[in-house]
């Protein structure tokens, strides 16, 4: 199955993309960084929350799964080096605890650079079972801030969806994007 390409705002259901329903997704995360601007060390991170709108955990580098083990990290990459992924997330739908209504997927710059100073940054969702991309985000240009919420997989009417969102926020870590995701709930 073609990769479908989000744009800013776009909404998919992830089991209309799949042909059936998806139980397990990959979260990948990509960049390069731009010459001269030396080493970055982009995060990739998801949050979960509730109906209500309370964080209930967060999976990143310092904390690679969750509680029930239904999403992992991969583990940190500190400089973007190498081709493909530079880090993963994997999310096991199906065991995702029901009381998560929303999973939220961010991007931070660690070390506090500006976003701009990366190219090439992108978000897929690939499914495990046969690992087909079912869609990508791009990040067509940074902006200077210090991170981005790139995208809220959600439940709506007992299927699991997912928004590309772009919205920029300064922060260099998931918690201190927090206030800003609790907006886009």
């Amino acid at each position: 199955m073609p990769a479908i390409s989000l744009k800013k705002g776009e909404r998919l259901s992830l089991a209309k993309a799949a042909g059936s329903t998806l139980n397990k997704v990959l979260l990948g995360l990509g960049w390069d960084i731009t010459p001269g601007a030396g080493q970055v060390d982009l995060d990739a991170s998801v949050a979960t929350f509730d109906a209500s709108g309370n964080e209930i955990e967060v999976v990143y580098f310092g904390n690679k799964s969750s509680r029930n083990g239904s999403i992992t990290h991969s583990g940190d990459n500190l400089t973007g080096a190498g081709d493909g992924d530079d880090e993963q997330i994997v999310v096991d739908l199906s065991k995702v605890p029901d009381a998560v209504q929303s999973i939220f997927c961010t991007v931070t710059s660690y070390r506090g650079q500006k976003l701009n100073v990366v190219k090439n940054a992108y978000v897929r969702v690939v499914n495990t079972a046969d690992n087909s991309e079912v869609c990508r985000y791009s990040l067509s240009e940074g902006q200077p801030t210090t991170g981005i919420i790139i995208a809220r997989i959600y439940r709506h009417q007992g299927e699991w969806k997912i928004a590309a969102l772009g919205e920029f926020a300064n922060g260099n870590t998931v918690k201190a994007l927090n206030s800003s995701m609790k907006a886009l709930l």
